[in-house]
């Protein structure tokens, strides 16, 4: 006799312990030690799968310049295209999770990047690198999800605040780890070495999801068909932004007419995606709450610092690569991130507090000002081992602030769970947003602000000055011995002296582009610390007030 199946989408009984957060999480079971460790490992190694694949292309896209033989406009897309498509996909993630469950949305992403990995093997071309990068970005936004849910398995209930830390800011150790192994696996096999690791990775953490479940959640039928409009209204609006601020500076911003024809229909399916869902009964993305005073202003300090933020790979690594440092030359500088992430880990999970989420924040960004500080010293001796401190502040500061400024939003999600695709967008797009928009002004403004050195510093390149004569004629003795022509000698010391000119006009502007970033980091402190003083003086005079009534 057949036994009738159980409605997935029927309510479950839970003991008060096991109940989920929110609907589409998993449930917290009490689990052994070992098994709780278990699933801390494989939590990690899930966060490190989802962002592992883009940083190591990011931190090698030079060398895959020359592998694809493109231009660096071209190569450029790579990383422009896993943001693209990273961006959006939790409009539609959160809800698949809540409908089809946890185990669908764990192994199908899996199994759809393992695939799609394997099959771009067998290619040698741009273009299947661009979409083994789309998927990835699609995949990447799941699994950081999945870290999270690992990591609260593997913390009790009292510890939760320090699980969610460290599934927020576990990715972030990716980029200075790409740095310091990456180049070994293009001497392997050139890009597939990359491929292969990328695959292997992928196939371990798809062995460990499988082997380590996570205990199941309550399911609902969410999915609406507005929903899919609001999807490709939004997503493709997206995306043409995401590629406008990726390419915007390398094809520059007023020189390519689809830069200006992307912008404009980006903005126009943006703006129609959020009016079609401010007129909805059950909006996918509540534009009340998203444009509540609160909340905005949470999104505007996450945006502002990551554009801070984005001195790290804008400026200094910029730098360096332009000096012509290869990712071996900047292991010590590639540790000392590293280690500055994993202390402001640590160091976050042992002092965070629901009561005082904002004081971390502060922090960051006087670490972000100091760092700031101290690149805008550089000169042209200036390598990674005259880096290292600041770049261990950044690094802590990256990782110090992240989970603070999520847990200040998670409130109104807790208050409202139809809030939680909308904060999960929010979250997503301040972070991809504005790393982009982080690369995109900095890397604008160092252009702009090179220019201007360059010019005042060819002002003084003229013979009536006895030091140009002087410099000429050292330059003229350092090639004598390989030049006889004396026009050409006199013609390669003349080029020598402008490389040596451009180089320090450079090295101007990228000490103003720190600058820039030190004053961006202050003008956001102040207005927090502002902010603060006055919810204080507020909270003191409504206290004296009703002290006074009674």
């Amino acid at each position: 006799m057949r036994l009738p199946q159980r409605d997935p989408y029927a309510p479950r009984e839970w003991q008060p312990h096991e109940k989920p957060a929110l609907l589409g999480s998993p449930s917290t079971p009490i689990h052994s030690m070992p098994k709780r460790v278990a699933y801390g490992v494989v939590g990690l190694l899930v966060c490190l799968t989802g962002a592992l694949g883009n940083a190591m292309v990011a931190a090698n896209l030079q060398n895959l310049q020359g592998t694809f033989a493109v231009w660096s406009t071209e190569i450029a897309w790579l990383p422009a295209v896993y943001v693209m498509t990273n961006v959006s996909i939790n409009l539609l993630l959160v809800k698949f999770r809540q409908q089809y469950g946890l185990r669908a949305f764990t192994e199908g992403f899996l199994v759809l990047y393992v695939l799609v990995t394997f099959f771009h093997l067998f290619v040698n071309d741009l273009s299947s690198a661009l979409m083994v990068r789309a998927a990835h970005g699609m995949v990447a936004a799941a699994l950081s999800s999945l870290g999270i849910y690992y990591q609260i398995q593997a913390w009790p209930a009292k510890h939760r605040l320090k699980a969610l830390t460290i599934g927020i800011t576990g990715s972030s150790l990716a980029i200075p780890m790409a740095r310091l192994f990456s180049t070994e696996l293009l001497q392997l096999d050139e890009w597939r070495g990359l491929y292969f690791f990328e695959l292997g990775l992928a196939l371990v953490s798809l062995g460990c999801v499988i082997a380590l479940k996570l205990p199941p959640g309550d399911r609902r039928k969410v999915f609406e068909k507005k929903d899919f409009i609001t999807f490709f209204l939004l997503a493709p609006g997206m995306a043409l932004l995401c590629a406008v601020l990726s390419l915007g500076r390398l094809d520059w911003w007023f020189e390519a007419p689809w830069i200006g024809w992307s912008l404009a229909l980006s903005l126009v399916l943006i703006v129609s995606a959020i009016v079609f869902e401010h007129n909805r009964n059950n909006p996918l993305l509540n534009t009340r709450w998203l444009s509540s005073g609160s909340i905005l202003r949470l999104g505007l300090i996450m945006l502002l610092i990551r554009i801070v933020l984005a001195e790290q790979n804008t400026g200094v690594i910029g730098w360096l690569q332009y000096v012509g440092l290869q990712n071996e030359q900047m292991t010590h500088l590639a540790w000392s991130i590293f280690a500055g992430i994993v202390c402001g880990i640590v160091v976050s999970c042992l002092t965070i507090k629901p009561t005082r989420l904002a004081w971390p924040i502060v922090t960051s960004l006087v670490l972000m000002i100091v760092a700031s500080l101290l690149d805008s010293q550089s000169n042209n001796l200036t390598r990674p081992d005259q880096l290292m401190l600041s770049q261990f502040l950044l690094g802590f500061g990256s990782a110090f602030f992240l989970a603070p400024a999520m847990l200040a939003g998670i409130g109104g999600v807790i208050a409202d769970p139809r809030n939680l695709v909308s904060f999960s967008v929010l979250f997503g797009m301040s972070q991809n947003v504005g790393g982009l928009l982080g690369s995109a002004i900095l890397g604008t403004f160092q252009t702009w602000r090179e220019k201007y050195h360059s010019s005042l510093l060819a002002d003084q390149l003229t013979t009536l000055n006895p030091l140009v004569n002087e410099r000429l004629q050292i330059y003229t003795r350092m090639y004598q011995s390989l030049i006889g022509d004396s026009a050409l000698l006199g013609t390669q010391a003349v080029t020598q002296l402008q490389t040596v000119t451009t180089l320090e006009a450079n090295i101007q502007a990228y000490n103003d582009t720190y600058l820039l970033t030190a004053a961006i980091a202050t003008a956001t402190l102040v207005w927090i610390l502002w902010r603060l003083l006055r919810l204080r003086i507020t909270a003191r005079l409504a206290l004296r007030n009703a002290t006074g009534t009674k």
